[in-house]
Order: C-alpha cells, then sequence, then structure tokens
C-alpha cells in the first residue's frame, strides 16, 4: 500500500497544483475544470467519487488518500 505522502505527490502531479484531498470544494474544481467530471449527487463528496471512480486514476487515489486520513 502507498504512503499517504505518496499519494498526495501522485494526485497533485495528476492535478497539476497543490490540492487538499480533504477539501470538497477543492476536489469538486479539479475534477469539473480539469478532468471535465460531473459527480452526481449522493450523501457524500466519498460516495459521489466512489460512483464514478473508473472514470479517472485521480478519483481512486484521492478515495485513497481519505480512507488513510481518518485512519
Amino acid at each position: 500500500m502507498a504512503s499517504k505522502a505518496f499519494l498526495l505527490q501522485r494526485i497533485c502531479v495528476f492535478a497539476g497544483k497543490e490540492l487538499d484531498p480533504n477539501s470538497d470544494d477543492q476536489v469538486n474544481e479539479v475534477l469539473r475544470n480539469k478532468f471535465n467530471i460531473l459527480l452526481p449527487q449522493r450523501r457524500s463528496m466519498t460516495e459521489s467519487m466512489q460512483a464514478v471512480a473508473s472514470d479517472h486514476e485521480i478519483i481512486g487515489l484521492i478515495i485513497q488518500y481519505r480512507t488513510m486520513a481518518k485512519n
């Protein structure tokens, strides 16, 4: 399993800028503006991302990062 720092580095490389993967607003903005991914409405941001996780690798990385942040 990748370290939290490594995941953050990969997320920022995909995003092309510094990004806080725990910030719903920042994540939504990057997904929408850079990758043209519109998230479906769900109860939480994580559930929305899980619904479209296969659309781009960055989504899976953000989900992994958020899971590690809880631990």
